[in-house]
């Protein structure tokens, strides 16, 4: 009887996976296609959607030191009933850039040390294809640049095709880019940068290339002379090459129930719409707008995991190891820590403060012109930031995808705001259990208006109503025992605030909250005051009438908040 296979959580080669009997969600029917599109293919996704497992999978798949292995390895999967003509016919060249260090050494003594590794690894791969002088003298030389030019002629004399590969191709760069600025990045990869000099190489040396990474930057700024159709990050046809689907999700569970592992009376469309509002919702190209959203691979890996050990879902929704992804939006805040910071600041906080932004998606840029308005816009959306959600003209809305990313923009946010004055994170979360447990949502409520009035003593720019509803939004979340819902959208509006009862996970939540935050400006009269007051009133009074709000927060007590500030006084503060 075959064992019950693993689950692949944390493991990034498909060798490891295929080897060490762990599930695998079957990507190869991908192959052919990928073929038919181009000699020179490069593809963008953010970070945790499966893009080191499917490019290990190309290279077992290409590689002919591997023709062998291919039963073992493709056994049960699309594209060992379908193999292409391409199958283990080439010499490949793997690079995993995320490898390489920026310290000790410097920047290209470390480039060329990686490089130089992988390509002695190659040879003795393929010794068996040369010469032994040859071996000898690749072996025996040092640059690595010029390992790869040897290579290069003989592969080429003897006829032998070469396939590159690179995982985290630009990797390497964006560290130096947060760390150096653009001008190290630029000395790098413009005229006679060791980088760039490398991508000519590249150009001339290889067959096919394939190019994988999580932004475009680097591109832009090596591959003068590729084909700008190379680029298939945006092509319909791979919106769902990585990451999973929904049916991919639910088949996995099934066979993890099937086989014992899952508990036989657990409701897997029940676990699907628990993970749904946390992990899906991923979205990239404007094609696949109106069809099913994708699921973030490692989260949902993470959910099953914890399911299959204990028997329920983990207490927090997030996995600890990118509970610092929010680390990035500090990186990108702060390239250069130049004069357009402030703007990229407002950018951040409007997107946590409204849940969206419309933009033009820019599918390249040099590194120079990474600070542009549209640009940066645009690396939130690669950086996994924000996805697709709706065409508007030229220009595409996109939102943050889900609650796993929302809690990196408010955990940024909350870090952001206490660099001017820190919050009593112990005191806060005792006056969230008074909330939730008791119905006493004033102190809560207080201490965070006192906090936004001494942050606003400090920096002008917090005020106005992005920012006032991007700082509540921020300590609020840390209430873990609701969902924070932003902009949720009922029969009668959108809801500036509906705090959902996570009553699937905390069955003693006693209460439940709409709040209405309105803002005026500092000069406003009293009269201007009353009238945001009375219309707070009015959308809370429609917002308790919905049936989605009545259904999600059937057997609590249900409170209607109405808070407006003048500036950045708290100047009305009642329940209704």
């Amino acid at each position: 009887m075959e064992a019950v296979k693993g689950i692949p959580y944390g493991v990034a080669r498909f060798e490891d996976v295929r080897n060490g009997s762990f599930y695998y969600v079957d990507k190869t029917m991908y192959l052919p296609l990928l073929e038919d599109t181009g000699n020179y293919l490069f593809l963008i996704r953010p970070r945790r959607f499966g893009k080191s497992v499917f490019v290990s999978m190309m290279q077992a798949y290409y590689d002919i030191a591997k023709a062998d292995k291919f039963d073992r390895l493709f056994d049960g999967l699309w594209i060992h009933e379908h193999p292409t003509p391409l199958k283990n016919s080439f010499q490949v060249i793997y690079f995993d850039f995320s490898l390489v260090g920026t310290a000790g050494k410097g920047l290209e003594a470390n480039f060329d040390f990686y490089c130089g590794m992988v390509m002695d690894s190659f040879i003795k791969r393929y010794k068996d294809y040369y010469d032994e002088d040859f071996c000898n003298k690749v072996l025996g030389t040092e640059d690595a640049s010029y390992k790869m030019k040897l290579v290069n002629d003989e592969a080429h004399t003897k006829g032998y095709p070469l396939y590159l590969i690179i995982d985290e191709y630009d990797n390497f760069t964006n560290v130096i880019l947060s760390e150096g600025g653009k001008g190290v990045f630029r000395n790098l990869t413009h005229a006679s940068g060791f980088y760039r000099e490398y991508f000519k190489l590249f150009k001339a040396m290889f067959s096919r290339v394939f190019l994988i990474g999580v932004s475009p930057v680097t591109l832009d700024d090596l591959s003068s002379g590729y084909n700008i159709d190379w680029n298939i990050s945006q092509d319909p046809r791979f919106n769902d090459m990585l990451g999973f689907s929904e049916n991919d999700v639910r088949t996995m569970f099934r066979y993890f129930q099937e086989n014992g592992k899952l508990r036989a009376e657990a409701d897997i469309e029940a676990m699907l719409e628990e993970m749904k509002p946390w992990y899906n919702n991923y979205c990239f190209a404007k094609q696949c707008l109106e069809k099913e959203r994708i699921y973030n691979c490692d989260m949902v890996l993470y959910y099953l995991r914890n399911q299959v050990l204990y028997g329920y879902a983990p207490e927090e929704m997030v996995d600890k190891n990118i509970r610092t992804d929010y680390k990035k939006l500090k990186m990108l805040a702060d390239i250069d820590r130049g004069n357009q910071r402030e703007n990229r600041m407002s950018v951040i906080e409007e997107i946590a403060a409204t849940g969206k932004v419309t933009m033009a998606l820019k599918t390249s840029f040099p590194a120079e012109y990474v600070t542009d308005d549209n640009n940066f816009r645009s690396l939130l959306y690669y950086y996994g930031l924000l996805t697709m959600h709706k065409s508007v003209g030229r220009r595409i809305e996109m939102v943050i995808p889900n609650h796993c990313v929302r809690e990196q923009y408010w955990s940024f946010m909350r870090d952001y705001f206490e660099r001017s004055v820190p919050m009593d994170v112990i005191a806060l979360q005792d006056e969230m259990d008074l909330m939730t447990y008791e119905g006493n949502w004033q102190p809560l409520i207080r201490r965070i208006a006192e906090a936004y009035k001494e942050n606003s003593s400090i920096r002008d720019s917090i005020r106005g109503e992005h920012n006032l509803q991007g700082f509540f939004k921020a300590y609020l979340a840390l209430n873990s025992l609701y969902l924070v819902e932003p902009e949720i959208e009922l029969n009668y509006g959108y809801s500036d605030f509906l705090m959902l009862p996570d009553k699937a996970r905390y069955a003693d939540i006693a209460h439940s909250y709409i709040m209405e935050l309105k803002y005026v400006n500092p000069t406003a009269t009293d009269a201007d005051v009353e009238a945001k007051s009375r219309e707070a009133e009015e959308q809370l009074k429609k917002y308790s009438a919905d049936k989605v709000v009545q259904r999600l927060c059937a057997g609590t007590q249900l409170h209607l908040l109405k808070v407006v500030f003048r500036g950045a006084e708290m100047v009305v503060f009642n329940e209704e």
